[in-house]
């Protein structure tokens, strides 16, 4: 038991609350922050308390309580000052972010501020505070079109980034290498993802877009339950086996013991600097792959149709993981069978995702608006749904 103090922004989110069971069952004490901008929040009417159903039912898988959750902005240096002044942190994971690549492409500077903006106050607030001990959720975006497969931390990163948000991720590892550089007693660890998916085996939690998904699990899941008639595969025209592009796919409960592992060797070791992980699968499956892994997985067919290739898109992406097995000894465990039928436990259990529970149920709005109660009871899945598409139109997805 560690008993050691973690701040976790972003908490609520698919990857921050997934990892929030691997810190707590390795013993971390976990004060958890998110502004809610996409969670669904509960009330519990005995207890009188709001917060994200992610965060309660995490709080019940592991038998641990988090320390305190905050309904806080990254942006809101006051009420960062305040969370500083009452707990001694020993170091800090940072998940908080905007996360959809389309989006960030129509509205770019909402991702500037909420990223890079919010990322600048939180390392000033870290650094007043002397917590220099960082954990920084990247992404395999910085890489942009590679140059060779597969893609290791050696290749070069933001020359080809396609997207805004790669972008933003990309200049937050430039600006903490610079501060590194500058302060040579920060420790700054970068993990770039490459495609979690997947839910924790309980079938608890697990991701939960708001409005159509962006990502490729997430909406077969929902086309399996009936939450969209359809999926969507851009292109069949890749220079790839079947014609659809390649991607590499991660279980997200490996993915939560890559930060775990990591933080262990932080806090046991007395290393400086910035240092980068990829954390991948290390292979990887294209579109129809996937789709006929999930169908065997789980039973149920998945009725696509085909559309142009998005601009932008690369044929093929999957990283080497080759420093991460070595530097952490770590690797993943789970295969796409698994990846896919914990996605199918999760979606099955919750058809619409945490608004399925006994408490009362409120739309989440970011801390700066109110938040809206919702009903939805009585309703089929595919009108809760339409309501869910034409009311979250402009909400974005956190990490």
């Amino acid at each position: 038991m560690t008993n050691q103090l973690i701040l976790v922004t972003g908490a609520a989110g698919y990857v921050g609350s997934h990892c929030l069971i691997e810190l707590l069952n390795n013993g971390y004490k976990v004060v958890a922050i998110d502004n809610c901008m996409n969670a669904i929040e509960t009330e519990d009417v005995t207890h009188h308390t709001i917060m994200p159903e992610s965060l309660r039912r995490v709080q019940t898988i592991t038998g641990h309580q988090l320390v305190k959750y905050y309904k806080v902005d990254i942006n809101d240096r006051k009420q960062l000052d305040t969370i500083f002044n009452e707990h001694r942190f020993e170091a800090v994971i940072h998940f908080a972010s905007l996360k959809a690549v389309g989006e960030s492409c129509q509205i770019p500077l909402e991702y500037y501020r909420n990223n890079v903006s919010g990322a600048v106050t939180l390392f000033e607030t870290m650094k007043k505070y002397a917590v220099k001990r960082l954990i920084f959720s990247s992404s395999a975006t910085v890489y942009g079109y590679p140059d060779y497969l597969p893609i290791d931390e050696k290749h070069h990163t933001g020359r080809n980034c396609t997207n805004p948000y790669g972008r933003t991720k990309f200049f937050i590892e430039e600006i903490l290498k610079d501060l590194c550089n500058s302060e040579k007693d920060w420790n700054v660890v970068s993990l770039r993802y490459f495609n979690p998916v997947g839910a924790h085996d309980s079938g608890e939690i697990g991701e939960d877009p708001q409005g159509i998904p962006n990502n490729l699990m997430p909406y077969i899941a929902q086309v399996a339950v009936g939450r969209q008639p359809f999926l969507k595969v851009f292109g069949n025209d890749f220079n790839t086996n079947d014609g659809t592009g390649v991607r590499d796919y991660i279980h997200i409960m490996d993915l939560a013991s890559g930060h775990v592992v990591t933080l262990d060797k932080m806090l046991s070791e007395s290393d400086s600097g910035w240092e980068v992980y990829n954390l991948g699968a290390g292979t990887g499956y294209s579109v129809l792959d996937v789709i006929s892994a999930f169908e065997k997985s789980t039973g149920v067919q998945i009725p696509y149709k085909i559309f142009d290739r998005r601009s932008g898109d690369v044929d093929e992406l999957w990283a080497d993981i080759g420093k991460a097995t070595n530097q952490l000894n770590w690797k993943p465990k789970r295969s796409l069978k698994e990846m896919c039928a914990h996605s199918w436990n999760w979606q099955s259990k919750n058809p619409m995702g945490y608004r399925t529970n006994n408490r009362t149920e409120m739309k989440s709005k970011p801390v700066t608006q109110t938040n809206q109660q919702i009903t939805i009871k009585g309703k089929s899945i595919q009108q809760q749904q339409q309501e869910v598409n034409n009311n979250d139109m402009d909400m974005v997805a956190y990490e």
